[in-house]
Formats: C-alpha cells, sequence, structure tokens
C-alpha cells in the first residue's frame, strides 16, 4: 500500500504516544521505588531489642490504623461504579482483540459497535463479581440493592438517553439516518434484562461467597485526624486535573484519528494501534493513581477511595472537552438536534471512558496501600 502523509502522520502519532507512555510510566517507577525503598528501610532498621526505645514516625505509616477504614459515604455506588468500569473495560478489551485477529472487519463500523455491546451484555458477571468483592471488604450489608444497581444503572442511563434522543429526533426531524428502529431498542432491552443482568447476578454470588480480602493491618475503632496542613493538590479538585492530564496527554493525539473515524466517515483500519493506545492509557492511570494515592498517604489523609477514582475519572472530562475543541475546530454541524446528538453521544463515551479509568484507579490503588503497607513492620 502506498504510504501517504496521512498514514505517516498517523504512524507520528502512536510513536510519540508510546514515547509519552512509557516516559510517564518509567519516571514515575523509578521515583516510585526509590521513595518507596527509602521509607521501607528507614521504617524497618531498628533492632528488636530496641523496642523500649519509641520510634519516631512520620508520612504515610502514621496512617496505617485507618488506611483500610471504608469510605463512609458511597459505599454501593463505589462499588457499582468500580464493577461497571470493569465490564466496559472487558467489552472493549475482547472487541479489540476480535478486531486484531481480523474476527471483525474495522471497515464494518456498525458491525464493531454490535460487538461492543453484546460482549458489554455477556460482560455482566465480570461487573456483579468486582462490586460484590468490593461491597464485601466495606462491610456493606445492602448487598441486594448494590447488584441490582450494578445489574441496572448504566444500562438504564443508556437506554434512557438513547430512547429520549430517538423520540425527539423522530418528533422534530422525521425518520432520519440516526435514529434506530423500535426493534433494534426491543432487542437492546431484553439483552439487558435477559443476559446481562442474570449474568451479574451469577456474578455477585461468586463474588459474596469468596473471602474476604485480607489487609496486612488492622483498622482502628476511632478515625485519625486529618491535619489541615496538606499539599494544595492532594485535595480536590486539583489532584483530579493533575492526576488526569498526564495520561490523556499520553494519548490525545491518536484521540484525532479515532474522532475522525467516528464522526468524518474515514476509516480507522489499524486496530492493532487502537489496542497499543488502550494499554497505554491503563498503565497510565494505574501508575498515576499509585503516585497520587502515596502522595495523599504521605499528607497523612487516608480517605483516599473516592480520591482515587476522581483522579483517574477526571479523563472523561478531559475527553469531553476535547470533543468540544474538535466540534469547534473540524466539524460543520448545523441545526439543534444534531449538536445535541453529538453532545449525548460524547457524553456517553466520555462517561464510559470515565468509569473505566476511575475502576483501574481504584483497584490500582487498592493493590499498592496493601503492598506498601505489607512491607513495613507495624506495631
Amino acid at each position: 500500500m502506498m504510504e501517504t502523509p496521512d498514514n505517516e502522520i498517523h504512524y507520528f502519532a502512536i510513536v510519540n504516544s508510546l514515547m509519552i507512555g512509557f516516559l510517564l510510566c518509567g519516571t514515575v517507577a523509578i521515583i516510585m521505588i526509590r521513595a518507596l525503598r527509602k521509607d521501607i528501610t528507614r521504617y524497618n532498621e531498628f533492632d528488636i531489642e530496641d523496642y523500649n526505645t519509641p520510634i519516631e514516625e512520620s508520612g504515610w505509616k502514621l496512617v496505617h490504623g485507618d488506611v483500610f477504614r471504608p469510605p463512609i459515604k458511597g459505599r454501593t455506588l463505589l462499588s457499582v461504579a468500580v464493577g461497571t468500569g470493569m465490564q466496559i473495560g472487558t467489552s472493549v478489551c475482547f472487541t479489540l482483540i476480535g478486531a486484531v485477529l481480523r474476527l471483525l472487519n474495522p471497515m464494518k463500523k456498525g458491525q464493531i459497535l454490535s460487538y461492543v455491546v453484546l460482549l458489554y451484555v455477556l460482560s455482566g458477571s465480570v461487573a456483579g463479581y468486582t462490586s460484590a468483592r468490593l461491597f464485601k471488604f466495606f462491610q456493606g450489608k445492602a448487598w441486594k440493592r448494590t447488584t441490582l444497581l450494578t445489574a441496572a444503572a448504566f444500562p438504564a442511563v443508556l437506554l434512557t438517553l438513547f430512547i429520549t434522543l430517538n423520540i425527539g429526533l423522530y418528533l422534530s426531524l422525521g425518520k432520519v439516518s440516526t435514529s434506530v428502529s423500535f426493534s433494534t431498542v426491543l432487542i437492546a432491552f431484553l439483552l439487558w434484562i435477559c443476559v446481562s443482568s442474570p449474568l451479574v447476578f451469577v456474578g455477585s454470588y461468586f463474588g459474596y461467597k469468596k473471602e474476604k480480602i485480607e489487609v496486612p493491618t488492622k483498622t482502628n475503632n476511632m478515625a485519625r485526624f486529618i491535619p489541615d496542613s496538606r499539599s494544595w493538590f492532594v485535595n480536590l479538585p486539583h489532584s483530579a486535573l493533575l492526576a488526569g492530564i498526564l495520561p490523556f496527554g499520553s494519548v490525545c493525539i491518536e484521540l484525532s484519528f479515532i474522532m475522525g473515524a467516528l464522526w468524518l466517515h474515514q476509516i480507522y483500519y489499524i486496530m492493532g494501534f487502537v489496542m497499543i493506545v488502550c494499554i497505554i492509557l491503563t498503565i497510565s492511570c494505574s501508575t498515576v493513581s499509585m503516585v497520587f494515592c502515596y502522595i495523599q498517604l504521605c499528607n497523612e489523609d487516608h480517605k483516599w477511595w473516592w480520591k482515587s477514582f476522581y483522579n483517574c475519572a477526571s479523563i472523561g472530562f478531559f475527553l469531553f472537552l476535547y470533543s468540544i475543541w474538535y466540534l469547534v475546530t473540524k466539524l460543520e454541524i448545523v441545526g439543534l438536534w444534531p449538536l445535541i446528538v453529538y453532545s449525548v453521544y460524547m457524553g456517553i463515551i466520555s462517561f464510559a471512558c470515565a468509569l473505566y479509568c476511575g475502576g483501574v484507579g481504584v483497584i490500582s490503588s487498592f493493590w499498592f496501600v496493601r503492598k506498601i503497607y505489607g512491607a513495613v513492620k507495624v506495631d
């Protein structure tokens, strides 16, 4: 195939994304390894015979009795959000694998979208299992409500927006190319009720049957006071804006090609690069969430659950801002309803991206906290 200037730009964008992603992850890994090794060595290098001499603790070890304390509010909502994010990630991952293996034709955009929806439905057990495991660790009691919300919340929002949008299009403009037939909506509803929801309940059943996740420290009865003298970038929304811009910056160049395929009728046929970009995004979210969690704990702030979610979920906010910039600079949309269609669809995509990235942030931070507190001696 003949190389064109667009192909050269595309390959340059891929290489640039890889360089930014690897540089970000490598820099973060070096900083974390050196800082953590220094902290853990300092905490552990005292003789067993010197127990009578008190050791001065500071930084993240001070909150060892509160770091695994469940969030006071929003336990159900956080469990549902993380479970739904993992379900979205699973469906997109398997769709990309199918496209890379040539099981799907990238020229047929409708086929890829159909497989995303189908695999999302079949991944219901992933959402149920993840939310159940997390909610059980939170010592939550309303497991029926949590399971029901995991099965119904995100699909219900999508179907409501979808049906409302199509009714508005039909009443205002008549039958247009962006409207969907009633039979398609009915099939999606039946897949949700008859396939996805039962799989969520099956996954939740096995998730609640598993033993509670073990942690290396015990939680105190009384919560530790969080000092006010914390760094400004530890608090929301500053931490979310700073944490989200790094992973988004590693993949934003490739977004122009993806947006062109979505809205400018262009063909995106190199699906392997999309998978690489998604892997870079996942690794960047995971690494950045651990860094910001570490900084937060060093500031003696043990309420990291929701912050770890928001820090990575803010990528969805940057994605929506990018879609607005793309609308203004690249698209020529005329009329109110086409503008509403674009805004709603990009809002759904941004929200789904936020759920996935936020779920990755919570799981990565949880793994990181268990590792660092399991490596120190806690009296």
